[in-house]
């Protein structure tokens, strides 16, 4: 994860693969104009290196379907060289159209990111066997490595893992990011790829954080790292030295911070409120890309006061 400090060495197997660690999946700031906050991104991404954390952009926190092609290229464009030395840099090229995904990955490969993310496209249900050839079709056509991308409140469907484990073996598929909300599954992949140091499992289920690292998932990526980076950082680090007090603690708090801005919501209202949060702190504005709309005046003052409550106890 690049900190030379002891709070951050390594002491778990899982925490020496490439792809690993806290993977923070940005929200995209946007100007009140409908375009991506250049300024803002930049200022989000420094949090999230500085914290000792990987950006993935144009994920589903990324509000990546409401985003073109040509301002993901241009996005990239000015923030990835500034970026690409301190930190693992995740890019989602997730779409229905596969030329488009293609397209996203050769110029992101370009810039200098390092891996590519994409989810199946979300359109037409499939079976495994066309899961299996869209994944395998995507690995050979583009220039980076892949990482399968499993979200079924978003896709619809779920990835079966016999699926996950075929692919797997594909030479350019690096591992799965998986969020799908089923405890059984979690415990099985995360055992299941903890010593394939080809094929790494990152957690999208933030509440389940620490069960999953101890069972050997090799990292997690929760949007409320967008908030509060070093937290989950501390809590990564603290589940590879084994002290588990202080991984639960982090664990509970985390779980707090989540609540402001998730709970009742669904989840376009929670990446607006996530944007309040952050614009408390001047990092963004609380626009947000159509069809998703920004929280209330009423809303962002009720944030302000519970996040002012969160940092008093």
């Amino acid at each position: 994860m690049g900190s030379e400090s002891k709070e951050s060495v390594s002491v778990s197997k899982s925490q020496c693969k490439r792809f690993s660690g806290i993977v923070t999946p940005l929200v995209t700031p946007a100007t009140d104009n409908g375009q991506v906050d250049i300024d803002g991104t930049i200022r989000l991404m420094e949090t999230i290196v500085t914290a000792d954390t990987h950006p993935f952009l144009f994920g589903t926190s990324g509000e990546a379907s409401s985003i073109s092609k040509e301002e993901k290229i241009w996005t990239a464009s000015h923030v990835l060289p500034q970026f690409i030395e301190g930190a693992t840099v995740y890019m989602g090229i997730s779409s229905n159209c596969f030329e488009e995904s293609i397209a996203l990955a050769k110029a992101f490969a370009d810039l200098g990111a390092h891996v590519a993310v994409s989810t199946l496209p979300s359109y037409l249900s499939l079976n495994p066997d066309q899961m299996r050839n869209y994944f395998e079709l995507l690995a050979d056509a583009i220039p980076l490595p892949l990482i399968i991308y499993n979200i079924p409140v978003t896709t619809h469907m779920s990835v079966p893992l016999e699926t996950v484990e075929m692919l797997s073996q594909h030479p350019n598929i690096v591992g799965l990011k998986d969020s799908e909300r089923d405890l059984d599954r979690l415990k099985s992949a995360s055992t299941q790829y903890k010593d394939r140091n080809d094929f790494s499992h990152l957690t999208g289920w933030a509440p389940q954080s620490v069960n999953a690292l101890q069972w050997g998932s090799d990292g997690l990526v929760p949007v409320t790292a967008n908030r509060v980076p070093q937290r989950y950082a501390e809590l990564y680090n603290a589940v590879g030295r084994r002290d588990t007090e202080s991984a639960i603690r982090l664990q509970n708090e985390t779980n707090e911070v989540s609540k402001l801005f998730q709970e009742n919501r669904s989840l376009g209202e929670s990446l607006a409120a996530m944007k309040a949060l952050l614009s408390i702190s001047g990092i963004c504005g609380t626009a947000m890309f159509p069809p998703l709309t920004s929280v209330t005046e009423e809303e962002l003052e009720d944030l302000k006061s519970r996040w002012t409550e969160f940092n008093a106890s």
